[in-house]
């Protein structure tokens, strides 16, 4: 999947369904173009495609486009009125308390730019974000997450408005990367004349799990994608040396 930056999960005459590395854009990029994009390779391919959502650019997972303008209509709306069903897994800082709990804050650019969004109870959108604890680690926690609306960073911004960011995410409080010897604390050795790399150095979020209607038949879909390699080894790891 590296490659290309995706791996085809499904492929109809309505729809095409990816698993999305981490590292790639959804859509082109504003200033170049030509780099690595969802959007470009798949037209590449397939001619016409739609866009019907998004995933940041370092986070992994599952996304749907839609090959006809009445397949985009539909899922369109579907995720508008809230019936496609989306799920999220994330390594936070610390763990939230209680362990289960909707967030429902509104969400808006933060004014000060630079692409960051906020909480916003004046001008920001409705924004709703479902999450429980599915492990807990000495300082971290694994989390499993359903977005019932789709704003930029919803996920991102609304753990760090509990005081939970993701683990790996300096815009909202969370660190540049995550280091072994961070887990491990005194038990990490590192050989002589090396340098320690970071085991998860993007946005510790995954979208694993999709449901909708399918815009073609009628019947309830639905499309999983495990985590990548550098997600999957930082739970291991923390498992292993930060259990609780």
């Amino acid at each position: 999947m590296a490659k290309r930056g995706f791996e085809l999960i499904h492929v109809d005459e309505h729809i095409i369904v990816v698993n999305k590395a981490p590292g790639t854009l959804t859509i082109p990029d504003r200033f170049d173009p030509f780099k690595l994009n969802l959007l470009g390779a798949l037209r590449d391919k397939y001619e016409e495609i739609f866009v019907v959502h998004r995933l940041d650019k370092d986070t992994s997972g599952i996304i749907v486009f839609a090959r006809t303008k009445d397949a985009h209509k539909a899922l369109n709306q579907q995720f508008q009125d809230r019936e496609a069903d989306k799920f999220y897994l994330a390594i936070t800082i610390g763990t939230p308390h209680p362990e289960e709990d909707l967030i429902d804050k509104p969400i808006g650019p933060d004014p000060r730019g630079g692409g960051k969004m906020r909480i916003d109870y004046h001008g920001g959108k409705d924004s709703a974000t479902a999450y429980e604890v599915v492990e807990r680690y000495k300082e971290h926690a694994l989390i499993r997450l359903q977005l019932f609306t789709g704003r930029t960073h919803q996920v991102r911004v609304h753990m760090a408005s509990i005081g939970h960011p993701l683990s790996t995410d300096a815009l909202y409080g969370g660190m540049d990367a995550l280091f072994l010897s961070k887990i491990k604390g005194k038990r990490f050795n590192l050989k002589e004349g090396t340098i320690e790399r970071p085991i998860l150095h993007r946005v510790s979020l995954h979208a694993y799990q999709l449901a909708f209607t399918h815009p073609g038949n009628g019947n309830r879909v639905e499309y999983m994608a495990p985590p990548p390699k550098d997600f999957r080894s930082t739970v291991r790891q923390l498992q292993k040396w930060s259990a609780v």
